[in-house]
């Protein structure tokens, strides 16, 4: 059990955790949800021993195994799978000292623990996980460092999980992620065997993936079992009594001073009176409500609404070189007020389309008709690089209204909430939400008739991706949205287009439809997954691999497999070789007579892969 006991975190004189006390039982799955800037990670830094408590202690037991994400994403010349299956260090170790044992009694030892951390389906459980999170076959055979960081990022989260310690932390997984790789990720904490604390904003992850909160807010933390909805409903409630109470409180505090500041002078009434001021003086003091509400978000609205159809797009070929385009035979149109949400995974052309209809990439061929005068804002989050660190809201602000008097500059920065001397706050000591709220303020500051977002949500909390989804849906304009937070495509969304294989098709079902979709295609085997798109790791389309390349690949995989196991498989019948084993120990004897058991049964399953894949590339070169 993870205890906290009585703890305190201060960080920089700021106290952000004042004398909490929570458990946290064994296979729990919780969500850990508060304000940006509450303390979150800061307490996973505490539970991790990084950082010590004020007060109290963190009590964990002691042969937990402790996993969390890595800071810095792998990046070197290993496989993805490779990297993955290093993740499990007790596996790898085994191995490499297998490689080289001589002692039979080592060796049985080695192969015993082998079998019972089921180390033979290691290759295929880590495939597995990096299939979920959108790693194709051919691409978990590729060098780490041919992807890009947040191609990496995913390979980091897949390690950590295909490790499965017994305390999983993970602040905020899904900002790696695409819608497709977040709904895996949804079903597979959703499973998890052991206890996991995760940080998180996304309101349906909350309620499908963990069975408790814990709720760090105003230095306190809250400790439900129950859903992010449950808990809302609960913590609404509570509010609410809250408030009665404290109304009725402060009703009676005033009727007792009244009577004090009536009677006091007069005799009769003394006693009375100085009863009165006793009682006041007991009653603890009302604690002051805090008033938890959100700075709304709002998108200007345009001068004028344009006729429909704003875009249309007719038979398009785009992409960025032309003998391999990414989109193909692209036909569609938007409305003027369009609610579209663009569904795919990462790589397979999403943002070549909205690159396409922000008119910032043109066709190889086909026609793209623009209503006059269309003007688009385009928020993505690369952009937030683009901020000057050393400017200020107000600053960025004036460049957009250059003539513009003091007042009418202050105003608009209050309006995209930045108002007073927040509006002069550096930009580099801005958190992720605030310079993401600047940044949709700025990209909308001149009410565009269409709006494209590509993945908004990213460092907002939860009550402003909530304020964020009132502004999409007040905005009279159009908006296209590509987002991994399901509630904002289900609270938005009227329409979705999926863009796979190189086209761009209206899907005919909703988000539930989609999930099952995904999570029965990514629950196949990676070596059934040979189709999917390969990642885009350069800005650049990726073309897919021939057949045969894969196939190759294969083969030589399954052939490195059958001659590991065969040698695996030499060094336990070594060990059963052994004249007094069965009669010294029994128990050994046995587990070795079942690890060889298991090491027959994965050589099958070797020379099955062997044999289908060599059939498959026959079949290719006929």
């Amino acid at each position: 059990m993870l205890t906290l006991s009585d703890i305190s975190v201060r960080i920089a004189g700021r106290l952000l955790i004042d004398r909490s006390t929570v458990q946290i039982a064994p296979g729990a799955r919780v969500g850990f949800i508060g304000r940006n800037g509450a303390g979150k990670s800061t307490l996973f830094h505490a539970i991790r021993g990084e950082l010590a408590t004020e007060t109290g202690s963190i009590s964990i037991p002691p042969r937990w195994t402790i996993g969390s994400l890595a800071q810095e994403a792998p990046n070197g010349p290993e496989t993805l799978l490779e990297v993955v299956l290093k993740a499990d260090i007790e596996r790898d170790a085994l191995l490499r000292e297998a490689e080289t044992a001589q002692d039979p009694h080592r060796i049985a030892d080695i192969q015993t623990r082998l079998v019972d951390i089921d180390a033979h389906s290691a290759p295929a459980r880590a495939a597995a996980i990096l299939s979920g999170l959108g790693f194709s076959a051919h691409d978990q055979t590729r060098s780490c460092s041919e992807f890009s960081g947040g191609w990496r990022m995913r390979v980091a989260l897949a390690a950590t999980l295909f490790a499965a310690p017994d305390l999983l932390l993970l602040d905020e997984p899904t900002n790696y992620l695409d819608l497709e790789g977040t709904l895996w990720l949804e079903d597979h904490l959703a499973n998890y065997p052991r206890t996991v604390i995760v940080i998180s904003h996304d309101r349906d992850l909350l309620d499908t993936s963990v069975n408790e909160i814990l709720h760090l807010d105003r230095g306190r933390l809250v400790h439900f079992r129950g859903s992010y909805s449950a808990y809302a409903e609960f913590r609404a409630n509570k509010d609410a009594l809250d408030a009665k109470n404290a109304k009725r409180e402060e009703a009676r505090r005033k009727h007792l001073q009244d009577f004090v500041d009536r009677f006091k002078a007069k005799a009769s009434k003394a006693r009375q009176a100085q009863s009165r001021v006793k009682m006041l003086e007991k009653m603890k003091p009302t604690a002051p409500l805090v008033a938890d509400d959100v700075r709304e978000i709002v998108f200007p609205a345009p001068e004028k609404l344009l006729s429909p159809p704003i875009i249309a797009a007719d038979n398009v070929t785009v992409g960025y070189d032309p003998a391999h385009p990414v989109l193909r035979q692209v036909t569609l149109r938007v409305d003027t007020d369009d609610r579209i949400a663009l569904l795919g995974a990462n790589g397979n052309g999403k943002s070549t389309l909205v690159k396409l209809l922000a008119n910032r990439l043109a066709p190889f061929s086909g026609s793209v008709t623009r209503a006059d005068k269309l003007s688009v804002a385009y928020f993505a989050q690369h952009q937030l690089d683009e901020l000057n660190e050393d400017g200020s809201p107000y600053s960025h602000v004036r460049r957009l209204m250059p003539d513009a008097p003091e007042s009418k500059i202050r105003a608009r920065a209050g309006q995209i909430g930045f108002s007073g001397k927040a509006a002069d706050t550096v930009v580099k000591s801005l958190s992720g939400g605030e310079k993401a709220r600047l940044l949709l303020g700025l990209a909308t500051f001149h009410g565009p008739n269409m709006i494209i977002l590509d993945e908004p949500t990213n460092h907002l909390d939860i009550d402003s991706r909530a304020a964020l989804a009132e502004a999409i849906n007040d905005f009279p304009g159009a908006v296209i949205m590509v987002s991994h937070d399901r509630y904002l495509i289900d609270a938005c969304a009227d329409r979705l287009w999926v863009v796979a294989d190189h086209k761009v098709k209206p899907f005919d079902g909703d988000l539930d439809d989609y999930r099952r979709a995904v999570l029965s295609s990514r629950g196949a085997r990676p070596s059934q997954d040979a189709k999917e798109a390969k990642p885009d790791t350069s800005g650049a389309p990726q073309p897919k691999p021939k057949k045969a390349v894969p196939l190759k690949q294969q083969i030589a995989t399954a052939e490195a497999e059958i001659d590991r196991i065969t040698a695996i498989i030499a060094k336990i019948d070594a060990a059963l070789a052994l004249p007094d084993l069965f009669t010294r120990d029994p128990k050994q004897a046995a587990q070795l007579s079942t690890a060889r058991a298991n090491a027959e049964a994965a050589l099958l399953r070797a020379e099955e892969q062997w044999l289908q894949a060599s059939s498959a590339e026959q079949d290719v070169k006929s």
